[in-house]
C-alpha cells in the first residue's frame, strides 16, 4: 500500500517535470536575438523575468508602441516570412531573458499601449506569419526593460 500512495504522488510530479521542459527546451516561441542575449517569449509564467501588460487606456500606460505601415519609420522591425531568416539566432544560452504577456500588471513591470498613432517610445513594423504585433512589443519592451534602445537584433 505505501509503495502505491509513492508511486501515485511522483507520477503527477513527473508528468508536470516533461511538461515544463518540454516548454522551456522548445523554440518554437517568439523570440529575438540582441548580440549574446536572447529574449524570448514563455507561456509558462512562473519562468518569466519579465511581465509585460497591455492597457487600452494610453493614461494607464507605463510604455507607448505605435505599429507603422512604414518599415523605414521603425525602432524595430519584424519580416521573417522571406529568405534571409536566421534559423540558429534564437538558441537558448544562460543568457536568455524569458518574457510573458500577464493579463494584468505584475511586480511594477511594463503596462504597453500599442496604437497605431504617436506619441511613441518604440515604433514597430511587424510582417510576420509567426509573430503577432502585441508578441513584437512584448519583446522590444522585455528586450530593454520598457526603456533605452538598441542597435540590432535579429529572429
Amino acid at each position: 500500500m505505501l509503495r502505491f500512495k509513492i508511486l501515485a504522488s511522483v507520477v503527477p510530479l513527473l508528468a508536470i517535470a516533461v511538461f515544463a521542459r518540454a516548454e522551456i527546451g522548445s523554440v518554437s516561441h517568439p523570440c529575438i536575438a540582441l548580440g549574446d542575449t536572447t529574449v524570448e517569449l514563455t507561456s509558462l509564467f512562473w519562468t518569466a523575468g519579465m511581465h509585460v501588460a497591455f492597457t487600452d487606456d494610453p493614461a494607464r500606460a507605463t510604455v507607448r508602441v505605435q505599429i507603422t505601415d512604414d518599415a523605414d519609420a521603425a525602432d524595430f522591425t519584424v519580416v521573417d516570412d522571406g529568405l534571409g531568416s536566421e534559423p540558429d539566432s534564437c538558441q537558448a544560452n544562460p543568457s536568455t531573458r524569458l518574457i510573458s504577456i500577464a493579463a494584468q500588471p505584475v511586480d511594477g513591470g511594463p503596462v504597453v499601449y500599442l496604437s497605431s498613432e504617436g506619441p511613441a517610445d518604440y515604433r514597430i513594423y511587424v510582417r510576420s506569419t509567426t509573430f503577432s504585433q502585441r508578441e513584437a512589443a512584448a519583446l522590444i519592451v522585455g528586450a530593454r526593460g520598457g526603456h533605452g534602445r538598441f542597435q540590432a537584433a535579429s529572429l
